[in-house]
């Protein structure tokens, strides 16, 4: 594989493989909630804000065929599992958390950017709506 400038996303390369495992935003959630300890499969659905327990069991499956989080099964009545991140998935932390800042400083301004275009996208469907004028009889 060639480090040239402008070969970083072919095909077969890694950062295309990071990107396909952690684009998720449940993927990010899930792993962020993670990075203080393990957590039971209420406690992620409920820090996530907004996840299916559905979802959130197919996103820990991925996580888990990637090697990032592990899952621990107790011996215990009722049946306990935890969810904690593994070495690989520690890995992580520190770009979750620089992502995070980034989103913090810049959040505001991605979200005022959409508000114009959607502004500027509605103006422009108002022009492009023909106007109808009343009919007036001429008698």
């Amino acid at each position: 594989m060639s480090l040239r400038a402008g070969t970083a996303f072919l095909a077969d390369c890694p950062a295309l493989l990071a990107m396909e495992i952690i684009a998720s935003k449940w993927s990010m959630v899930t792993l962020f909630a993670l990075t203080d300890g393990p957590l039971r499969h209420g406690e992620l659905v409920e820090l996530s804000g907004g996840i299916s327990r559905k979802v959130l069991t197919q996103t820990l499956r991925r996580l888990q065929a990637n090697g990032l989080v592990e899952r621990h099964a107790y011996a215990e009545a009722p049946p306990r599992v935890e969810y904690a991140l593994t070495d690989l998935g520690r890995t992580l932390e520190e770009p979750i958390r620089m992502l995070t800042a980034w989103a913090r400083e810049n959040g505001e301004a991605v979200v005022t950017f959409r508000e114009a275009v959607e502004t500027a996208r509605a103006v422009e469907a108002d022009r492009a709506t023909p106007v109808k004028t009343p009919l007036v009889s001429r008698n």
